[in-house]
């Protein structure tokens, strides 16, 4: 089925930065996205709403390089579109800060403009194959890596969730060991071990992270 792309208010015009490999691809870009309310910008005027496009080969370790130098300038909206996307490429680019993925084989105009409005208005936009690797190599991280740590992508144990719950309903130490049948040293422990590893000031600050995290 053809993918349609929806009226745009002129006045919603989308400013982008193109970091392509090559110009001859970036001058394809543009003529794509002609007579579209997109305006490509340079390196002098790019500002936090500018959608970065960064057009590569493979997405490998310089590709996460480029994803890291933009966000360091303050681009929030980074899409990358790619000739070939590797599983270890995908993750890597994702923990660089990479909003969006296109495969070059695959972008049409109206493709690229929906990426690019969807990356403008904050959100992420991965091809459903693309999206289903990268929760299989999620997937993969937590069976491997972090369950036999006993961590969750939090950061924390299922211990330590315990005992913050406790202390967010109001108990001391000593009433979280009982309920826990630890002792209040290792309660103590436990939360000075969060604390620190998660650089957080102290309990009532232990206690907010988990709030924001939606844990208790």
């Amino acid at each position: 089925m053809a993918m349609t792309v929806a009226a745009f208010d002129p006045a919603e015009r989308i400013e982008m930065f193109i970091s392509a490999c090559d110009p001859v691809s970036r001058e394809g870009i543009v003529s794509q996205l002609r007579g579209h309310p997109v305006t490509s910008v340079d390196e002098r005027s790019l500002h936090p709403k500018v959608v970065a496009l960064v057009v590569v080969d493979e997405v490998d370790e310089q590709t996460a390089r480029q994803i890291r130098s933009l966000k360091q300038r303050g681009i929030e909206r980074v899409v990358v579109m790619a000739s070939r996307v590797e599983d270890a490429g995908l993750v890597t680019a994702v923990e660089a800060g990479a909003s969006g993925f296109l495969r070059r084989s695959q972008s049409t105009p109206a493709t690229l403009l929906d990426t690019i409005r969807t990356a403008a208005a904050g959100e992420g936009a991965l091809p459903p194959d693309l999206l289903a690797r990268l929760m299989d190599q999620v997937g993969r991280l937590q069976r491997q890596i972090l369950n036999p740590r006993g961590l969750s992508f939090t950061g924390l144990t299922e211990r330590e969730i315990k005992v913050l719950k406790l202390l967010a309903e109001g108990h001391d130490t000593g009433e979280v060991g009982r309920q826990l049948f630890l002792s209040e040293r290792t309660v103590k422990n436990v939360v000075h071990d969060m604390t620190s590893r998660l650089h957080l000031r102290n309990r009532t600050h232990a206690v907010a992270y988990a709030l924001r995290q939606g844990l208790i």
